[in-house]
């Protein structure tokens, strides 16, 4: 096995993804910890040393996915590698001493991200999402359709109601996503009961409609997304399998062809 080969194992092999997993863990950890005035002052040395191995690691991780790329230029092809390569060369940068120390300490956490690329399994959710964010603008839309229709009437009738919930449009959005997310929803709809008895038809059926029905609209997308995947990821192992059938086929031919011409030379 070449020096390439060994290097493309590597980058490939589970352990190396789970040994980024768990120092990418560790690091959030230390990050947290960051925030505790007391832990910081004792343990000052060590929260060094963990961010300087932490940088030190990402950079190996880094040139380790570099090398093992056939022509360098293929590495930043992949969306997933630029991102890695950004985080990365910002959490570099030298700011530590200079007057943006604070956005360095806030560029740390960005590290934390690196969560979502070291797993196979997280990036293919991330794609899932890319992937159905069409349609779920699709939803976003048709559902600000529903909140405004809601809103014009909403600020219509109950916009003289004690606690201004609805005194004009945008506060009558704001109110209706308060609804939308069952905080206290049954309070502002008793409210509007005590003057208009039948104001509880608008507050359920906006429930049913805004809160059931586009939630489960979200999940449905979300579930045809990943069987899309799934799908995508079958068609592609019976495509490999349908190479490696056709190159045992041919290898067989070839012995056939040699046993005959063997059979033909003792002949």
């Amino acid at each position: 096995m070449t020096t390439m080969e060994k290097i493309q194992e590597i980058r490939d092999s589970r352990w190396f993804s789970n040994l980024t997993t768990f120092i990418i863990l560790a690091y959030a950890s230390v990050l947290g910890f960051k925030t505790i005035g007391e832990v910081e002052t004792n343990y000052a040395l060590f929260l060094q040393f963990a961010d300087v191995f932490v940088t030190i690691y990402f950079v190996f991780e880094i040139a380790i996915k570099m090398v093992a790329e056939k022509k360098f230029i293929n590495f930043f092809k992949s969306g997933w590698n630029v991102f890695d390569f950004v985080i990365v060369v910002i959490t570099l940068l030298p700011l530590e001493q200079s007057g943006f120390a604070a956005i360095a300490r806030m560029l740390r956490v960005f590290r934390v991200l690196r969560l979502f690329t070291a797993r196979p399994e997280l990036k293919a959710i991330i794609d899932m999402l890319i992937k159905a964010i069409p349609s779920i603008i699709d939803i976003v839309i048709l559902m600000f359709i529903i909140f405004y229709i809601y809103a014009i009437v909403g600020n219509f009738y109950f916009h003289d109601l004690p606690s201004g919930l609805w005194k004009d449009f945008l506060v009558s959005m704001l109110t209706l996503f308060r609804v939308l997310t069952f905080e206290d929803w049954t309070d502002v709809m008793y409210e509007a009961m005590e003057v208009y008895p039948w104001a509880w038809v608008y507050f359920v059926s906006f429930v049913i409609i805004a809160a059931f029905v586009f939630f489960n609209l979200f999940v449905a997308v979300i579930i045809g997304e990943m069987q899309k995947i799934q799908e995508s990821d079958f068609h592609d192992e019976m495509h490999e399998d349908s190479k490696k059938l056709d190159v045992l086929l041919l290898e067989i031919k070839g012995l056939r062809e040699e046993v005959k011409q063997l059979k033909e030379k003792k002949e």
